[in-house]
């Protein structure tokens, strides 16, 4: 019964909807970038989150609240946008695999194989695993392929600070495309909204967000290096590095645990990750981290709602600096950068759940 549930809340037909909107609509002129940099509205898809990059160009995409996946490809010289997935439990994040879209939606993985294909029919879903918690609170997934071959799934913590079943919360676990062998990597892992690995090394980093209600400017988001599995991030009982926390602290020796690579804004709810690896932006940007703030509406003080360029140099971050800001405009929000995909041509894409956009960030020397 599960099983035909599931198939009945799948689209099996890809159902185009409007493509790209008038421009106007959205102030990008308020959005502040390094001198050379321009950014324009790539398409438009609803509470759009995760996207990974297909056969052919084509670019998928999740969704959270929406329940939805999208397929957008360039057709005619223009962006088709359809729908190969709907009714789903926050499919916030897709992963491209051998010829298949692999999307999380909470408790579950599931595969869609030869989807968006220009006939229509994105083929029935196949059920990979059930292996992961129901909880809504934390339970979105940025999803994500390894150097392995293994797909990564971040498990975020049922709470905002608790000392949850180290099996299954605030963790990081892999499992093999097929859905079996399911490891733990990392612990300690509050909620991570996005991974990806260096393109050198195959080294996992990976963002992480802080607890609530300690303060307004503590503890910070975390920017997390993971060279090998086993390694302990902190939670419950130490936040980025050597915080203790108020209730759990005593628990634990900080110094024994991993500190972070790099310690971000706090609320500013960092989210996805990706290292450039394209061609288009100038040489000192390659190989380099940028990090997508999601912004936390919750507390006083507004943080977020911008990029971040973290520089590295021997898996070390030795500098970070504001990338694209302006979502923030006079302490009225209008857009939450959430996804990043670097494209075949270069260019990075930016995904913006608030605005339902999907934005195109480009370079041309000055």
């Amino acid at each position: 019964m599960p099983v035909i549930r599931l198939l009945c809340l799948i689209a099996t037909l890809a159902v185009s909807i409007p493509a790209v909107a008038e421009e106007a609509a959205l102030p990008l002129e308020r959005i502040r970038l390094p001198p050379g940099f321009s950014i324009s509205l790539w398409a438009r898809a609803s509470n759009v989150r995760d996207m990974t990059l297909g056969k052919d160009g084509t670019v998928f995409a999740g969704s959270l609240s929406a329940g939805k996946v999208y397929a957008i490809r360039e057709k005619n010289g223009s962006r088709q946008v359809s729908i190969i997935a709907s009714g789903l439990n926050s499919p916030a994040g897709v992963a491209w695999h051998n010829g298949s879209l692999y999307i999380s939606a909470i408790d579950r993985i599931v595969r869609l194989d030869q989807p968006g294909e220009e006939t229509g029919n994105s083929g029935q879903p196949v059920v990979v695993t059930t292996h992961y918690p129901a909880d809504k609170h934390q339970g979105w997934k940025s999803i994500a392929f390894g150097p392995d071959g293994m797909l990564y799934v971040p498990v975020g913590a049922p709470c905002n600070i608790c000392e949850a079943d180290p099996e299954r919360y605030a963790l990081i676990s892999r499992i093999k495309p097929d859905g079996t062998e399911a490891d733990v990597y990392a612990r300690g892992v509050r909620h991570s909204g996005g991974l990806d690995w260096h393109p050198e090394t195959g080294e996992l980093w990976f963002t992480d967000t802080g607890r609530d209600w300690m303060s307004d400017d503590t503890p910070p988001d975390e920017l997390n290096h993971a060279p090998r599995k086993g390694l302990h991030f902190g939670y419950p009982y130490c936040h980025a590095g050597d915080i203790p926390d108020p209730k759990f602290g005593a628990k634990r020796d900080c110094k024994k645990l991993t500190p972070p690579a790099a310690r971000l804004p706090a609320h500013g709810a960092a989210a996805g990750l990706r290292f450039y690896t394209g061609n288009l932006f100038p040489a000192e940007y390659r190989h380099q981290i940028f990090i997508a703030e999601h912004g936390a509406p919750s507390h006083r003080t507004q943080n977020g709602y911008r990029l971040r360029l973290v520089r590295i140099a021997n898996g070390k971050v030795i500098k970070q600096e504001i990338f694209a800001e302006g979502w923030l405009h006079e302490q009225t929000v209008w857009g939450k950068p959430s996804g990043l995909l670097v494209m075949p041509d270069g260019a990075l894409l930016v995904s913006d759940d608030l605005a339902g956009a999907i934005y195109r960030i480009s370079y041309k020397k000055p």
